[in-house]
């Protein structure tokens, strides 16, 4: 089985290097991650300019670009075809709610979807206030392989992974955030509907050494919204949140109530 592992935190991040770790057992893996840190930077691809691949080791590559040119670099440079899976992550940081539409880390599993492949994005729910505490990246590890091995044999019935894998229902992203707790005292496994994080609007203004103004963008983290069965409700409770999106964000439900006759040309 070919694995292509990345995330957007970059190629030298811990949760990265456990993800694979972890999943060595499974077949050939391959780390295809940005040179640095690209948290943040949405689902976008390098197409004005050039990228560079650097190799590090038979199983280890960097990139000058985002999360997404890595997929695009592993199915078409280095696999030669398209992998058996795709895994994103460890992320340093949950991805909890509408988080996804800014992650870098779902934006390469999105992609591999995109393509064509089954993908899944992981997440460690750390505290950001704390100034020092353990990552358990082992623990998100272990629980994405539980995670995978309890889907793949839903949708194989039993089978081996490869037959789990074809099975795979097309446009599926699966999203695993874990709280970071040793792998003992997490609580167990919620199926979850996206939640919805709170942050605020601020935007700071300063002036440099020119007396010129510039801002800093982005509101301090307020919380979330407490609404039962949400991925952001389930990881505050000390379990591992699985989130099954799709490519498809139509809003289904009012684009049936919509009359047609609203929309004829008069």
């Amino acid at each position: 089985m070919n694995i292509l592992i990345s995330n957007d935190d970059g190629v030298h991040a811990p949760g990265i290097h456990a993800l694979a770790e972890q999943f060595y057992s499974w077949g050939k893996v391959i780390i295809i991650a940005p040179e640095k840190e690209k948290s943040t930077t949405g689902h976008s691809l390098t197409l004005h300019k050039p990228v560079r691949l650097h190799k590090f080791s038979p199983r280890i590559y960097s990139l000058s670009g985002g999360p997404a040119d890595c997929i695009y670099m592993g199915v078409d440079e280095v696999f030669k075809t398209k992998p058996h899976l795709v895994l994103s992550g460890i992320n340093r940081g949950a991805n909890l709610g509408q988080d996804v539409f800014y992650s870098g880390t779902v934006s390469a599993a999105r992609e591999a979807v995109i393509m064509g492949m089954p993908a899944v994005a992981v997440s460690l729910a750390i505290d950001f206030q704390k100034k020092k505490q353990t990552l358990h990246y082992a623990s998100a590890a272990k629980a994405t392989e539980q995670v995978l091995k309890s889907v793949i044999s839903i949708f194989g019935k039993g089978q081996k992974q490869e037959r789990g894998l074809k099975a795979w229902p097309k446009g599926l992203l699966l999203n695993i955030n874990v709280p970071n707790l040793p792998y003992a005292k997490i609580k167990g496994f919620k199926l979850s509907t996206q939640g919805r994080q709170i942050y605020g609007s601020d935007i700071i203004s300063r002036l440099d050494s020119r007396n010129r103004k510039y801002y800093w963008i982005g509101g301090r983290y307020k919380g979330f919204e407490k609404k039962s069965g949400t991925d952001c409700v389930h990881v505050a409770d000390g379990y591992v949140a699985i989130t099954p999106l799709e490519l498809d964000t139509t809003m289904k439900d009012l684009f049936y109530q919509l009359e047609p006759k609203f929309f004829v040309k008069k």
